[in-house]
């Protein structure tokens, strides 16, 4: 598909999605919006492809929202304004609910939107030069359709900062409060993001899929005995799914698993 604003090209088990605006440093509009929102659909449903990378094209990753978006948006109607919001929601939902494992690759500088972007995906990588910034309190505005996202990624207390300040913020930061997993030097993180990209097409499709839900699902429930009964259930369903006995065959026959035939 030729898309406006995305490019998309798929090798191996790998999808590269691209942010491609880069006269306007991959500032989002509402049309990059709805092709995001197809692309991740799509390709969460493609079983060719076990991971995808969101990159971006030129100096910066993303910027945030579009200047001629933002000004169509001023004489918006409050229904309009939900509307429009929504629309973003459900983009950062659908990455964040992909069934397959998403790589951001951050190259340069990232702010406001562009943030809930990355926070939406499962893993993130920065060049050291890159920067970032929630800047919506500047505009009189606040970050709340990407702070679920975001709030997970960097947790509470550096929200209450980054939130209220709109301070910008080094790569070495986003890595210290946890919104990064990884900070590369520019010149060897594509190799960096290729090698956690092996790592994940080359365990189970189905397993990695479902350690994705695991940890959504887990996360922040107590230790009671429901919970102990449904991490048993999943590994007992994980046990006898055809991946899992595979698997399991394949390491006590010493032989490669059938997903890497």
């Amino acid at each position: 598909m030729e898309f406006q604003t995305l490019t998309v090209a798929i090798e191996g088990y790998v999808a590269t999605v691209t942010l491609n605006r880069p006269d306007v440093r991959n500032a989002f509009n509402e049309f990059s919006i709805a092709e995001l929102s197809l692309v991740f659909t799509d390709l969460g449903r493609m079983d060719s492809v076990r991971a995808i990378v969101l990159a971006a094209n030129g100096p910066a990753f993303c910027a945030g929202a579009d200047l001629n978006w933002m000004k169509k948006m001023a004489g918006y109607s409050y229904s309009d304004n939900v509307d429009d919001a929504e629309k973003l929601a459900d983009m950062l939902r659908v990455i964040y609910l992909c069934p397959k494992p998403v790589v951001a690759k951050v190259q340069g500088d990232c702010y406001a939107g562009g943030m809930g972007l990355v926070a939406a995906c499962d893993i993130a990588v920065a060049a050291s030069g890159a920067n970032f910034c929630l800047s919506e309190v500047k505009l009189g505005l606040i970050p709340a359709t990407i702070s679920p996202y975001v709030i997970k990624a960097m947790g509470e207390n550096a929200a209450r900062r980054y939130f209220l300040t709109a301070e910008k913020f080094t790569a070495q930061e986003a890595h210290r409060i946890g919104f990064v997993h990884d900070i590369i030097g520019a010149d060897t993180l594509d190799a960096h993001v290729e090698s956690i990209v092996k790592s994940l097409v080359t365990s189970s499709p189905n397993a990695v899929r479902e350690a994705k839900v695991l940890v959504r699902e887990v996360t922040g429930k107590s230790v009671d005995s429901a919970l102990v009964v449904d991490t048993a259930e999943r590994i007992a369903n994980i046990r006898s799914s055809d991946e899992g006995r595979e698997g399991v065959a394949s390491f006590l026959e010493k032989r490669k698993p059938s997903w890497l035939a």
